[in-house]
């Protein structure tokens, strides 16, 4: 799974068991996604180009760098939505552009419901935020989405994967690189991750 990062980071790792824990608040439940997502940026753009960039210090002249690439956040709904912040406040210039998609609790299967990208492509790095890669339905959706659109470099962040999940995202587009807090066991019979987190969606906005 070369293209498969999951961190070994000790902060997130401690961080991803607060989360884990059911008795963590949604409120403290959102300030750990965001702040593993901040932390997941870190490792899924250390390949962004840079260039040259001349700048002034209080000592002298020196060469820089500065990004070359323009960045669009394309979180998943609901869920994705509390990982964007994480990533805004590493790079407070990226384009944030929405896809709704929910699983049908039957098939199991992405069904999509919203999408507002604009005509043509507008950013260079498309990165698409979901707590979770379960079945990896509603991941695989977004970046055929996303192709269709245009983008050319796709890049997937997320929480926690699960294998069956991972393999689906690996076998529709080995070309999209995965970048994972955890990779857990296995999915249950209604497609959760286990052990997981429960429903990341409803464990941020309260709604279990």
């Amino acid at each position: 799974m070369s293209n498969v990062h999951a961190s070994n980071h000790p902060l997130v790792a401690h961080k991803l068991s607060r989360l884990r824990d059911k008795n963590t608040d949604p409120k403290k439940f959102r300030e750990l996604v965001r702040e593993i997502a901040a932390l997941l940026a870190y490792e899924a753009t250390a390949d962004l180009a840079t260039a040259p960039r001349e700048v002034l210090t209080p000592l002298e002249k020196m060469t820089g760098a500065e990004l070359q690439e323009k960045i669009g956040l394309v979180p998943i709904l609901r869920a994705g939505l509390g990982m964007v912040e994480g990533f805004w406040e590493l790079m407070p210039s990226a384009e944030v552009w929405h896809i709704g998609l929910y699983r049908d609790e039957h098939t199991l299967k992405p069904v999509e419901y919203y999408n507002k990208l604009p005509t043509e492509p507008t950013v260079s790095v498309c990165i698409i935020l979901d707590p979770m890669l379960a079945t990896g339905g509603s991941a695989t959706a977004t970046v055929e989405v996303l192709k269709r659109w245009g983008a050319k470099k796709i890049k997937f962040v997320g929480l926690i994967g699960a294998p069956e999940g991972i393999a689906h995202m690996q076998k529709d587009h080995p070309d999209v690189p995965i970048y994972l807090a955890a990779i857990d066991d296995h999915l249950n019979e209604k497609g959760y991750i286990v052990p997981g987190l429960g429903d990341a969606g409803d464990r941020q906005f309260g709604t279990a």
